[in-house]
């Protein structure tokens, strides 16, 4: 009887670690879409991947027939570009770069409603998501002397900015990259902002917020966080560098174990340098990240210690459906990416 629960017992440990992620060994990029546009904002949306771009061009594409339903917005006579989108179970959203900020929703008869309109010296938002159904956060550079961050609590229907003398007071020339609309990670009542000088984080959905400064070059305009991601609560990850050095790799990427109270970087002097975007892979218990950039998609199994580049084609934002499939965008280009584990 001993012998035989020994046997059960390592029968258990091993069925156990089978379960364990293998790593990422090639990835296969397949063309979902081509058009001269530059694309740094897409969002899962069921069996869509929807996304939006320059020269005000929006769509989404079903990922079962593969076809691709595209329009422009025009603003009076202005045409306005599009870094940033978001969605709840009933409608889509998007946000303009550049001055006047243009945040859309989806309206009646297949058109876009114009909901939230700032205009202003200094106005450029960057990034947005949404926490729930009902709640969504927006955020753009620094103005009248905090960051521009924009809440609804009705779905999208109506937005408000949040007064400056509720957030923290900004820093000289704050702002965010408005390279992959991930400036902005949400887990529950959790928020965290990373700015092209700090991160700053809510525990309860905006009402109060405390900073952090992970270390980060931020010597140069160029310089500083592009990307945030949390895989839970406690593990996270920032990661940038500067796009016009993108083979400097010091101080360009950092993890935290504590929700952001605390960082530390990770593989510093090594590769990869600048990346507009990173990722967890689903599933893999906060130990596997992706990053993209114009210089290529690189991988890491072990938080980030070390890391492999897997190709050095271009992209500007990816977005996982599930642990081994996900969607990237860059220019003129959206497709589908499939990564190998032999």
């Amino acid at each position: 009887m001993r012998y035989s629960l020994l046997l059960f017992i390592g029968y258990l440990l091993v069925s156990c670690s089978g379960n364990e992620q293998a790593p990422f060994t090639s990835v296969k990029i397949e063309p979902l879409y081509q058009d001269t546009m530059s694309v740094r904002a897409i969002e899962l949306m069921g069996n869509n991947l929807a996304f939006a771009g320059s020269n005000g061009m929006f769509g989404s594409i079903d990922l079962e027939t593969g076809k691709v339903r595209s329009n422009i917005e025009k603003y009076h006579t202005s045409i306005p570009a599009f870094r940033s989108v978001g969605h709840t179970t009933t409608d889509f959203f998007m946000l303009s770069i550049g001055n006047p900020a243009l945040l859309y929703k989806t309206g009646d008869q297949g058109r876009m409603e114009l909901v939230y309109m700032e205009e202003g010296e200094g106005v450029f938002y960057d990034a947005m998501t949404f926490l729930n159904g009902q709640e969504g956060i927006a955020v753009g550079d620094a103005t009248k002397g905090c960051l521009s961050i924009l809440m609804t609590k009705d779905g999208g229907n109506s937005w408000k900015r949040i007064p400056c003398e509720e957030l923290p007071k900004a820093i000289d020339g704050e702002g965010a990259f408005a390279a992959s609309n991930t400036n902005i990670k949400t887990i529950g009542d959790h928020i965290w902002i990373a700015t092209t000088k700090r991160v700053l984080h809510s525990s309860d959905k905006g009402s109060t917020w405390e900073t952090s400064e992970p270390p980060i070059d931020i010597n140069k305009p160029t310089s500083g966080v592009y990307s945030i991601d949390f895989y839970d609560q406690d593990i996270g990850v920032v990661f940038g560098g500067d796009y016009t050095d993108p083979l400097a790799s010091r101080n360009n990427k950092a993890l935290t174990k504590d929700g952001g109270k605390n960082w530390y970087t990770i593989a510093d002097g090594n590769d990869p340098g600048y990346r507009s975007c990173v990722q967890f892979v689903p599933n893999s218990e906060g130990n596997a990240l992706v990053v993209v950039g114009f210089k290529g998609i690189d991988y890491s199994s072990d938080q980030g210690a070390s890391w492999k580049q897997l190709s050095n084609e271009s992209f500007y934002t990816i977005r996982f459906l599930n642990d081994s499939v996900a969607y990237a965008a860059g220019k003129n280009r959206i497709a589908k990416l499939t990564f190998k584990r032999n």
